[in-house]
């Protein structure tokens, strides 16, 4: 596996917050990631510091979300867009190192805020443009 820093994906991601109100994360405690070579089912990870590891290293909760490259790389704009959401959506409202499960965070609530923030903008071609 082979790991490096996504500063492209990381500024959709902060726009994605930024345009969406997710107020409840913090920006300075949040990375991406895109890594190689995985032989996972999955096209992207969110990794949260867990309470243990938080009290171990004296710090607040950490959030890194993974994109694996050999997946992510061939979706469509939209589709990356999406799925930097779904990851972001993991994130539950207390940031505390812990996740939203898959009961909260599925296709139909990924969809509806992904039209939440084509809305956003009153130039939808713009925002396309802009976040993909």
């Amino acid at each position: 596996m082979k790991y490096e820093k996504a500063p492209e994906i990381e500024k959709k991601a902060m726009e994605i917050i930024d345009k969406l109100s997710l107020n409840h994360i913090d920006k300075n405690n949040i990375s991406c990631i895109k890594s190689y070579g995985s032989k996972s089912n999955a096209i992207a990870r969110c990794h949260g510091l867990g309470k243990v590891m938080q009290l171990g290293l004296e710090r607040k909760a950490f959030y890194t979300l993974e994109f694996i490259s050999e997946k992510f790389d061939r979706k469509s704009e939209k589709e990356r867009v999406k799925i930097i959401l779904h990851e972001l959506l993991h994130i539950p409202n207390n940031f505390g190192g812990g996740f939203k499960h898959h009961n909260y965070v599925n296709d139909e609530r990924v969809d509806q805020m992904y039209e939440k923030l084509i809305e956003k903008n009153t130039d939808i071609s713009e925002m396309q443009k802009r976040l993909i």
